[in-house]
């Protein structure tokens, strides 16, 4: 797309709330506009901001997200939505899927799985803003619950969870390159943790390793992000 969707991220913990701005920047192609960490903050922020993308959460100290979702949709505020929950009743997805959302996440989510909903609505926004007429083939397609692509958030090998990934992940956010050592102390976990969380992202493609030569010689590997 060439524009940058502009976006709004309603989380009541402002830590996840920015772990997911950081992302999105990463990404690249979406804006942040706003962040709200209350249902009366984020009514005021919509009306006024106006975006075209809401990363929703449930539960907000003084509302739901549901409630905002009736409300946007209420008042035909023109916005997508995708809702973030740790909600696994089957009540809130009908009520989110009554409400038109265009992804339902669950907590705590795996940032592959973040990234195929937000690259898969890249990817519609981008084919809509190129056709002028429908037919029924691209109508399916839109209306389609998931794709492959989101399925691409494999299960989880035995011995990481999806917690202590994400802690991991989040340490890469910004260009760095960090030790085993290093990023079990800035987790609280220990070297031997570390390092097999950081293994597994090289496995999946999402680090690379170097080898450096410390003061005595011993060699140590050395961590960092993929440039893509």
């Amino acid at each position: 797309m060439s524009a940058m969707t502009r976006v709004m991220i309603i989380e009541d913990d402002l830590a996840i709330a920015e772990l997911h701005h950081r992302y999105l920047t990463q990404m690249g192609g979406f804006e942040v506009i706003g962040i709200a960490t209350s249902r009366a903050e984020a009514e005021m922020q919509l009306e006024v901001l106006k975006p075209q993308l809401v990363l929703l959460d449930v539960y907000l100290p003084d509302g739901t997200g549901l409630d905002i979702l009736q409300k946007v949709r209420g008042s035909n505020q023109g916005c997508d939505v995708i809702l973030i929950t740790a909600a696994r009743d089957v009540e809130t997805l009908q009520q989110a899927m009554r409400g038109g959302v265009v992804d339902y996440l669950l907590k705590p989510v795996m940032f592959p799985r973040l990234e195929a909903a937000l690259k898969k609505y890249q990817a519609q926004q981008q084919e809509l803003d190129n056709v002028a007429d429908l037919d029924q083939g691209l109508v399916d397609k839109m209306l389609q619950a998931s794709n492959s692509q989101d399925n691409s958030a494999k299960r989880l090998p035995k011995g990481i969870d999806s917690v202590t990934l994400d802690k991991i992940r989040a340490l890469f956010c910004e260009p760095v390159s960090l030790t085993a050592d290093e990023a079990g102390e800035s987790i609280g976990a220990s070297r031997t943790t570390a390092r097999r969380y950081l293994e597994y992202l090289i496995s999946s493609g999402e680090l690379e390793a170097d080898l450096n030569y410390g003061t005595v010689g011993r060699p140590e590997r050395s961590y960092k992000k993929i440039s893509r």
